[in-house]
């Protein structure tokens, strides 16, 4: 095994017995970026090469020589006797949303491809403040506007390492992409409507979508304000909990940060699951689909594969001691998706009003006659698709005329959403629930280009992961199986506010309790020399 194939948890340990070194263990994961990555995401793809489709393609920007003085520093205080902080060396990649000083920032968008940020985002600083060495920004959809990485105007797109014919999910399927391959064994995700869950399952990785507010947004490029979640992707349940704890707490710069005690996540990550009262939803084992002909929501069951894995995980905790309360309901998470579709897409045209053409963002040179021509053009050739959809239909459905019947509507559905997990959740009402145990996502990572341009249908694919941000509440996706095509399965477990030491305490048994599975031994094509 190579050094970028161990976990954050066991380089940070190696590190401090100064049996490598940082500068060793950068090297490495630059080997491995150079062997399985190929070319960066660039704005100009007018000569595809035939490798293209063999390569992940996790990166826009790859910040080597700024990695490699921060290593340095590292092995500078650790020969000198100091402690540089808990992930001391440990390689991390950051997706493309997030503001880093003096480095392009450019969230996938042609709109702010010579946008080289003046700060640096408080998660990203923070892990650097851990010790952590920053490798680079990974590619994403643009402006997080997608939910299998292939809307980015900087191509090629990332592919799944598991099978580069597949999607790596969206919208942070470099981050995920990265982890997977052995590029890093953290990256820091957003997760709007999970898509930090939706690509960690896809490409067979961790993914934890915190409580809003436990992690600062600052210095993160909005998407959606309401639901935007920073968060880790990371290849074992401890790294997850690792990087929660440097990331995790109150900011003076962010409003919306909750000022609420960080616990322990390390220390509690061994306590057990016996006694906890464990739900399963029905709700959660069908799943709904709009009619292409009338538009009408249309339930299916659940692929069994998939049920089958989530029903697995649940045997396996009860064996741990755990109480499995079954047919626990939640009927209104089915309307998550058109709530999402309305309330998402008005924050979204909020937010995308700032790229003018003015203060910053992409430029066009034409001589205009009028500030609004000149508006138009910039946003025109600046936006890819998907913003400009957002911005039409947000536009749309929160005008005077059509508020009430879309948007107020919508906000009154993420109410009962959120009411839902209140019912299961109170230690007072009739299920008591400490956790619910669901999937993750309705199929396992499907092929590039399946669903690319059909933007309902794609949105569908996070069906099973929108209502946690429309409730707040924190998620975490583990690795749950391999399909029969040998692609990941994942499973995740939802719980209350401020829950992420329960819910990664769980997580870690489970994943104790999987450890001698034959499919756990599983390595993505892309390492086996596909």
């Amino acid at each position: 095994m190579e050094l970028c194939d161990l976990s954050a948890y066991e380089l940070a340990l190696l590190l401090k017995q100064r049996k490598i070194s940082a500068i060793e263990t950068l090297d490495a994961c630059l080997k491995r970026i150079e062997a399985v990555d190929g070319r960066p995401g660039a704005l100009d793809f007018s000569d595809p090469q035939p490798d293209d489709s063999r390569r992940v393609h996790a990166f826009i920007t790859l910040t080597a020589e700024r990695a490699r003085a921060q290593a340095t520093e590292i092995d500078r205080r650790l020969a000198a006797g100091e402690d540089p902080g808990p992930l001391a060396g440990v390689p991390f990649t950051v997706k493309d949303i997030f503001c880093v000083k003096d480095t392009p920032t450019t969230a996938g968008s042609r709109i702010l491809a010579d946008f080289v940020a003046p700060y640096t985002a408080t998660p990203v600083a923070r892990l650097e403040a851990a010790g952590a060495v920053m490798l680079g920004k990974t590619n994403l959809d643009e402006f997080t506007y997608g939910s299998s990485g292939e809307s980015s105007a900087f191509l090629p797109p990332t592919r799944n390492p598991w099978d580069p014919r597949r999607v790596p999910g969206g919208s942070s399927g470099g981050s995920a992409a990265s982890v997977a391959a052995g590029e890093a064994p953290l990256s820091l995700g957003t997760d709007t409507a999970g898509s930090i869950r939706q690509p960690a399952a896809f490409c067979g990785v961790v993914g934890l979508k915190p409580t809003y507010g436990r992690i600062s947004r600052h210095g993160l490029i909005a998407f959606a304000s309401s639901l935007d979640c920073p968060g880790p992707l990371a290849r074992t349940v401890i790294d997850a909990a690792l990087m929660l704890q440097a990331i995790a707490g109150p900011d003076p710069h962010d409003a919306t940060a909750a000022r609420v005690p960080v616990p322990d996540y390390i220390s509690a990550l061994e306590e057990g699951v016996r006694g906890l009262r464990i739900g399963l939803s029905p709700d959660y084992f069908r799943i709904t689909y709009p009619d292409p002909e009338t538009g009408a929501l249309e339930l299916q069951p659940l692929p069994a594969e998939i049920e089958a894995a989530v029903r697995r995980a649940a045997d396996r905790l009860a064996a741990l001691g755990a109480e499995i309360i079954e047919d626990v309901p939640l009927p209104n998470t089915r309307h998550g998706i058109p709530a999402y579709f309305v309330i998402s897409r008005v924050e979204a045209a909020s937010n995308l009003h700032r790229y003018d053409g003015l203060k910053y963002g992409y430029y066009d040179p034409a001589r205009v006659d009028d500030v609004h021509k000149l508006y138009r053009k910039s946003r025109d050739a600046g936006f890819g698709i998907q913003p400009k959809l957002r911005i039409l239909m947000g536009m749309y459905v929160s005008a005077a005329q059509y508020a009430e019947q879309y948007y107020t509507r919508a906000l009154k559905v993420r109410t009962l959403i959120r009411r839902d997990f209140e019912q299961v959740f109170d230690p007072d009402g009739s299920y008591r629930l400490d956790a619910l145990r669901t999937p993750t996502t309705p199929t396992p990572a499907f092929p590039m280009g399946a669903l690319y341009g059909n933007s309902v249908l794609m949105q569908y694919a996070d069906q099973l992961t929108v209502p946690a941000n429309h409730a707040g509440l924190p998620g975490l996706s583990l690795p749950g199986g391999l399909s029969a095509d040998g692609l990941p399965i994942g499973i995740q477990f939802l719980g209350p506010d401020f829950s992420e030491d329960r819910l990664l305490r769980l997580g870690r048994a489970y994943e104790q309790s999987t450890e001698t599975e034959p499919w756990r031994a599983a390595r993505p094509k892309v390492l086996a020399g596909w």
